[in-house]
């Protein structure tokens, strides 16, 4: 052997498959599947589905402070209706706010009270066929459309005040709406309302939400902003988030192909944007619902994901206050139809025998 040779260590070949290999396959994966659904997004998914009307009766727009409003109304005919329901005000309803809200929510009752007494119901602003632009929304934007809401019924019947009802997160702008117009409510019923949680309570400052920049910025990012929109619903996802808020595979299969249509429309993503970021969610909402002083009727369901009333113990004390359980999910009038509206009768009837003082602006 020559003395000058060196002998160099060789490295031991490395097995295909070894555990860095694996691992760099691995982290490939989220990134091309996060790729593949942006691209299925952009290119697949359509976002221009056609949308029935969510009621029945006349559909009808209004230019408002929050924009182009749109909602349904029906009622009985002035002949057909007895005379104490014909005696009966208007009733205003308003639906919650997820990713895919609409005026469909409030479908069983609205058809129950259309036979018996004027109904209203508007698609919030962002949400069905009202104005979907992208813009800040905000609780004073939604509180603005009820107020216009309010504003167009008393145009139309004279200027005494209406009934209302509002589902999950349209409480907390109905309860803002009553308390700065206390005048334009005869009375509310609040159904599974937000912002009565073990957390609070909410005594924020006036206007004040619970909103993240941080989160906003990371959800509405323009790149993957819908993609990650159209990911929360698809229809598997629809279904997901239902049966959460229901507490039951049960779920009211009218509301959820509606939910698919009304979240695949141009500009769908902008408000829920702002609700999963928080920004539709008052921090000053306890002091809000502190200062109803009409009849309030509160109903909430004992399954599901959203059960915790903690604060209603408290407010139930309260002589204006009338708080009911049904054993049911989120949406009792969907699962309880009958004893939801009987529930309601009771209430109303209950109010007027009580001849609450009038309330003044």
């Amino acid at each position: 052997m020559n003395r000058n040779t060196v002998f160099v260590r060789r490295p031991a070949p490395t097995r295909r498959g070894s555990a860095a290999g694996r691992l760099r396959g691995l982290a490939a994966v989220p990134a091309a599947a996060a790729l593949g659904w942006l691209a299925c997004s952009t290119f697949l998914i359509p976002h221009r589905l056609r949308l029935p009307p969510a009621l029945p009766g006349d559909q009808r727009d209004m230019d408002t402070i929050a924009g182009r409003v749109s909602y349904y109304t029906a009622g009985p005919e002035p002949t057909t209706a007895p005379a104490a329901e014909a005696a009966l005000p208007p009733l205003l309803l308003v639906h919650s706010v997820n990713a895919a809200a609409s005026a469909y929510e409030v479908r069983p009752i609205y058809e129950a009270m259309r036979t018996r007494r004027p109904v209203y119901a508007l698609d919030l602003p962002g949400f069905g066929f009202s104005e979907r632009s992208p813009r800040t929304y905000t609780p004073r934007l939604m509180t603005d459309a009820i107020h216009a809401m309010v504003e167009e019924i008393r145009r139309i019947h004279g200027d005494g005040p209406v009934d209302a009802v509002a589902l999950s997160l349209g409480c907390e702008f109905l309860a803002r709406a009553a308390a700065e117009a206390p005048a334009a409510f005869r009375s509310l019923a609040l159904v599974s309302p937000t912002g009565l949680d073990s957390r609070g309570p909410y005594h924020g400052p006036p206007g004040s939400t619970r909103g993240s920049s941080v989160a906003y910025g990371a959800f509405s990012f323009p790149v993957w902003g819908r993609a990650v929109y159209d990911l929360l619903n698809t229809r598997v996802s629809a279904r997901y988030f239902l049966e959460k808020a229901w507490g039951s595979k049960d779920i009211d299969e009218g509301l959820w192909d509606y939910d698919y249509l009304t979240s695949h429309q141009p500009g769908a993503e902008h408000a829920p944007f702002y609700f999963v970021s928080g920004f539709l969610f008052s921090r000053d909402i306890t002091r809000l619902y502190e200062q109803l002083q009409m009849p309030v009727l509160a109903i909430h369901g004992v399954r599901g994901d959203f059960v915790d009333y903690t604060q209603l113990r408290e407010f139930g004390r309260r002589p204006n206050w009338t708080v009911k359980s049904f054993r049911s999910g989120a949406f009792p009038h969907f699962e309880m139809p009958g004893e939801f509206v009987r529930t309601y009768d009771a209430f109303l009837a209950d109010a007027a025998a009580s001849r609450a003082p009038a309330m003044v602006d």
